[in-house]
């Protein structure tokens, strides 16, 4: 399997399709590279080169104890960047992994970077706090830590369903995408899975999306029930210096049918021009 060494010692598997202008994909937890194997394919398919890898302590990543915070996801997102020479990128982060993405460019710079795409992400700050009124209360993500903790076959299967709003009427999420999203999940190391939720709920990014000077589009479902639209994407609009808003109407959380088709056909756009 193709993998960096970072500089901890650490294996970072990643993928590499196609020739061409290089976009970076970074995937949400508790997934890995595959969640986007159908846009890389994509990209890859239409004159681009899609890498896309599998954060550490998921998938086919070493399962360190330690570093499974988001200024070390950020800086293995650099070391995979450099060790492959990747310049002009577009990089591309869904939820945890646009987070990933704005720490990387608040902690790296844009350099390599032309252009960042956020879709369902959590900056500027997922935790509620005083000056944080939309976020979420602590105990929801206290609640995924239980969750993890008792029974994460279970509880990755039952998160399955507000994650692609197989909970909503006329939902057509198959049970084979919810099979998918489970077994991503049965593969990152519980000690990862735990630490990534500090990550990716209570990390502000307010000063790392100020500091970004590329064109970013931001995309979110507004019936996304694991990021609410509210307190993420309408706020990180609201900081960014270059930034298109585009949002899905009903569209939930993960990537799955018209949702799916609308924003494969909007990153292409948004790459190629």
């Amino acid at each position: 399997m193709p993998t960096i060494t970072t500089r901890d010692g650490a294996e970072i598997f990643y993928k590499d399709w196609g020739n061409g202008r290089p976009v970076v994909f970074s995937h949400g937890w508790p997934l890995n590279a595959d969640a986007w194997d159908s846009q890389a394919n994509l990209v890859a398919s239409h004159g681009f080169r899609a890498v896309a890898h599998d954060r550490r302590g998921h998938g086919r990543s070493a399962q360190t104890w330690d570093g499974n915070h988001m200024d070390q996801y950020a800086d293995d997102l650099a070391e995979l960047i450099e060790q492959l020479d990747l310049t002009d990128a577009v990089l591309v982060g869904h939820s945890t992994g646009g987070g990933e993405v704005t720490r990387y460019l608040g902690r790296h710079g844009s350099a390599r970077v032309s252009k960042a795409v956020l879709l369902g992400a959590v900056p500027p700050l997922m935790l509620r706090t005083a000056a944080n009124p939309q976020g979420s209360p602590i105990e929801v993500f206290d609640g995924i830590r239980a969750g993890v903790t008792a029974d994460r076959s279970q509880f990755y299967q039952d998160l399955s369903t507000p994650f692609y709003g197989a909970n909503r009427e006329d939902s057509a999420v198959s049970q084979g995408l919810r099979d998918a999203f489970w077994l991503m999940g049965m593969q990152v190391g519980i000690k990862g899975a735990l630490d990534c939720i500090k990550a990716f709920s209570e990390t502000d990014f307010t000063e790392d999306l100020k500091s970004i000077d590329v064109p970013v589009l931001v995309a979110h479902g507004d019936d996304d029930q694991i990021v609410p639209i509210q307190a993420a994407a309408l706020q990180s609009v609201e900081l960014l210096k270059n930034a298109v808003l585009r949002t899905y109407p009903g569209a939930p959380h993960g990537l799955v049918g018209d949702f799916e088709k609308a924003f494969n056909a909007d990153l292409l756009a948004f790459i190629a021009s």
